[in-house]
């Protein structure tokens, strides 16, 4: 972890937020839901594979601990996917949409491949195009079993950031192998191949024949591959009980289900193992393009320290870390032939790049603490003027941390170069966000808070008044405006109870103990009026 950390600035302290707690089986099925999406397949595909292939490890009466790494190598069976994808796109185009065509393809039949590959190129390029396309596919599709070393030894680091060991590993960088030797990478064949990625590899292409085709063609393209791509044992107790098992997928809730269903001790992250696996997830997301590399860890960092010097509460400057971490996780989505495109982005590819916000509030999009998470880190192109994305959220709907979170991540992809232009220098970026600030897109302290952090002058930047936070700010504003305490709650989008905490602390703060000289220490101290900021 130490080389992994080296050069980074420390995180805010004290570590608060140990106290939170996370399953692991939450996480890893979310991180599942990313893989899903950048292999080309609909979100929940890794949950049905997940369901699958736990179903399958008790037909054959294996133990908890080995149930147990079934269950995890199904989520996490493609966390290597992001590996050199960038190379994969330069030579073949669409690197998700070209995953998603060989997805059910049996790389031991040629003509299988042959029609994959047509189907890509059909998809991917016009028709003058595709005679040269066909010979940069084929050397594409080359290179990517070449690499598929690379995505083992991707897959090894990052499952160990996420707290797993040596056997997981195993059984991860196994499921891509084949039975007679022919997989990827091709290092090992047979019993070599540990029993968890057998089981997983089956029950991988069982789904996908399974949503595409119906049950009775998935147990026919099974069999049809045992004794090639799968173990003949494990094929024959799977078709023997295909309808049976198939029954494991007919749930109203997979995401629901796969937690039921996790063999052994139901474990938890907390602290900085939390924090760990969200920073790696990060670094996944991170590895789709060479541009994005050390992004989001860059992000967290500064929005952390930006949070701490606007005085948000320090469970605010938790969130803002952590969804600095992930907020980029929904870019795994889209191909990084776009990200790493030189030129002007056309309708099309900008109404994909806009998506990566709302796919990163999906696959977080659960009850708890994933979900307080994934809130703010799918803010991160919102804006307070509404003319942001994915939803377009006025002010009133974007917490603090949020605010934080987009002036961070502004200012860092500014300050990084894009295929499209060089870095800008730290001046230059300052100057935009300050820029925007003055358009109303971006809060003023967020940005204030951004600027300090990154150490760069930030002007005429008042220190916090009494001590009040930026949420407490607004709240005196409203409440000087005359807004019921209801009123507040519902403008902030809190609760009544929520908000009348908030007014007793602005009361104890300025030393009053009425609305009338509330309003006053407000006009005392500039805090209201269209012309004021807090920054």
């Amino acid at each position: 972890m130490d080389a992994v950390n080296a050069g980074a600035r420390p995180w805010p302290e004290p570590d608060v937020g140990s106290g939170q707690e996370l399953r692991l089986a939450e996480l890893m099925a979310a991180m599942s839901l990313a893989t899903d999406i950048t292999m080309g397949q609909p979100m929940e595909d890794g949950l049905a594979v997940c369901l699958l292939a736990t179903r399958v490890a008790e037909e054959l009466g294996l133990p908890d601990p080995e149930r147990e790494r079934v269950f995890y190598t199904a989520l996490l069976r493609h966390i290597g996917c992001t590996a050199d994808m960038h190379v994969l796109a330069a030579m073949a185009g669409d690197d998700v949409g070209m995953r998603s065509s060989f997805a059910a393809v049996d790389i031991g039949r040629p003509l299988e491949m042959l029609a994959a590959m047509m189907r890509h190129i059909g998809r991917t390029y016009p028709l003058l195009e595709r005679p040269v396309a066909v010979v940069r596919v084929m050397a594409a599709t080359g290179k990517f079993r070449a690499g598929g070393e690379v995505q083992c030894e991707v897959a090894e680091m990052l499952t160990g950031r996420l707290g797993f060991d040596d056997d997981y590993h195993r059984d991860i960088n196994g499921v891509q192998e084949r039975w007679d030797g022919k997989g990827f990478p091709g290092k090992i064949r047979g019993e070599e191949i540990t029993l968890a990625a057998r089981v997983v590899g089956i029950a991988n292409l069982a789904a996908i024949c399974h949503r595409l085709e119906g049950p009775d063609a998935a147990l026919h393209t099974v069999r049809r591959r045992s004794g090639t791509a799968f173990d003949p044992a494990v094929v024959s107790a799977f078709t023997a009980n295909g309808a049976e098992l198939f029954a494991a997928l007919e749930v109203d809730s997979a995401w629901d289900r796969v937690l039921e269903v996790e063999p052994g001790e139901r474990r938890v992250l907390s602290g900085k193992r939390l924090d760990e696996a969200l920073r790696a997830m990060g670094d996944f997301a991170d590895l789709k393009s060479p541009y994005l590399v050390g992004h989001s860890g860059g992000v967290a960092d500064l929005a952390a320290h930006a949070a701490k010097r606007c005085g948000l509460p320090t469970g605010d400057v938790v969130v803002a870390r952590r969804a600095g971490w992930v907020h980029d996780i929904g870019r795994v989505a889209v191909s990084s032939a776009i990200w790493d495109k030189p030129g002007p982005l056309t309708r099309g590819e900008w109404e994909k790049v806009r998506l990566h916000a709302y796919h990163c509030d999906r696959i977080f999009a659960r009850q708890g603490l994933l979900e307080s998470i994934g809130r703010i880190a799918s803010m991160h192109h919102e804006r307070l003027d509404g003319s942001g994305y994915f939803r377009q959220a006025p002010a009133g709907q974007q917490q603090p941390a949020a605010r934080v979170l987009a002036a961070a991540d502004a200012y860092h992809a500014m300050t990084e170069p894009r295929p499209h232009r060089p870095a800008m220098t730290s001046e230059q970026a300052a100057a935009e966000l300050r820029a925007e600030v003055k358009a109303g897109r971006l809060d003023p302290e967020a940005v204030c808070g951004v600027l300090d952090a990154a150490g760069m002058p930030v002007g005429g930047r008042r220190e916090q008044v009494a001590g009040l936070t930026a949420r407490e700010i607004e709240v005196l504003r409203l409440l000087a405006r005359g807004a019921s305490i209801r009123g507040i709650a519902g403008t902030l989008q809190i609760s009544p109870k929520t908000a009348d905490a908030h007014i007793q602390h602005i009361y104890a703060k300025a030393g009053v103990s009425s609305r009338a000289a509330a309003t006053l220490f407000a006009m005392q101290h500039n805090l209201v009026g269209s012309e004021t900021t807090t920054g």
